[in-house]
């Protein structure tokens, strides 16, 4: 009997390739082609035609006026009232999450009476609009024509002003505004806080931990994931809901734009400058909108310094972002 070898050949015969072997495995590997799409490259087309003849009717309009474009765009009024436009818009943001975070905390309390007196501020300011609310601030001399500081029920006054003097038209507007912001604001932090764990509460409860600081230091640090997207929207529609203003002349970007046209009767030129400074400050708002979200995002990207150490010395990268 011929003896054979661990392949289970005879000595001079040529082993057969091994079943499985790693020859075959490379002869099995899959060669995936996508499958053509026509439709979707036809409405690439469709939409660069689209949009370059958009732009070039808009270039070679000449109803459009560019010169005059060109040179009111960082004349010194519409910077003045750009500059107001940015005033308005941070002041009434910082009021009105002052304003949501409280009423939030109200509406979450255990006292039904501070849960009615959120609610019912919610109700009312998110249920009217907000230029009835501006109109309603700047003539609030119609109905309190002296505003005092002093004791209720017509006890003597310590010190008074004139409503008309004190509410300007800037004044109005951050009332306006800020008071109806904090109306949305409140159930944005709301939402936030009630994302949290609630086993969150308790663990910062069971160390010792006072409400106050469980809320500052435990709830509301987790809540910022929910709470910066609508915040960041909300920030870039009061970079444009600010136009209103223009009704109680506020001296913002439209106000100034308005009183432009029709002193030189250039209404698309002057209205064009204006959009083109909301495009600038709503694509800035939206690009730190976007730098923050990735900042308190769970998958956040690492940083540059990490992604490159980790392409040249992985275990060095491994240890710094441990660290």
């Amino acid at each position: 009997m011929t003896p054979l070898d661990t392949t289970g050949a005879a000595p001079g015969e040529t082993p057969a390739p091994a079943t499985g072997g790693t020859a075959q495995e490379e002869d099995l590997t899959l060669q995936v082609t996508r499958r053509p799409r026509p439709g979707r490259w036809l409405a690439v087309i469709a939409a660069v035609l689209f949009a370059g003849w958009l732009t070039y009717t808009i270039i070679v309009n000449p109803n459009l006026h560019w010169d005059i474009v060109a040179k009111y765009q960082f004349d010194g009024v519409i910077l003045d009232g750009l500059w107001v436009t940015v005033q308005l818009t941070l002041i009434s943001m910082a009021v009105g999450i002052t304003i949501g975070v409280l009423i939030a905390v109200m509406q979450l309390s255990d006292s039904p009476v501070l849960r009615l007196t959120a609610g019912a501020y919610t109700w009312f300011f998110r249920g009217t609009p907000l230029l009835v609310q501006l109109i309603f601030w700047f003539n609030l001399a119609l109905i309190f024509p002296e505003i005092s500081i002093g004791v209720p029920f017509d006890g003597p006054k310590l010190i008074s002003w004139q409503s008309n003097q004190l509410i300007t038209g800037f004044v109005a507007a951050l009332l306006g505004l800020s008071i109806n912001e904090g109306a949305y604001m409140a159930e944005i932090v709301r939402a936030g806080i009630q994302s949290v764990d609630p086993g969150q509460r308790e663990a910062g409860a069971s160390i010792g931990m006072s409400n106050r600081r469980i809320l500052s230091r435990i709830i509301l640090p987790q809540a910022m994931r929910v709470i910066i997207p609508p915040f960041g929207n909300q920030f870039i529609s009061m970079l444009k809901t600010t136009s209103l203003v223009s009704v109680i002349a506020g001296a913002d970007l439209m106000t100034v734009s308005q009183h432009l046209y029709l002193a030189n009767f250039e209404v698309v030129a002057m209205l064009m400058v204006a959009s083109l400074w909301y495009l600038v400050l709503t694509t800035i708002a939206s690009v730190a909108q976007h730098a923050v979200e990735r900042r308190y995002s769970p998958r956040a990207t690492p940083p540059l310094r990490h992604r490159v150490l980790a392409n040249l010395t992985p275990g060095r990268a491994k240890k710094e972002t441990a660290s």
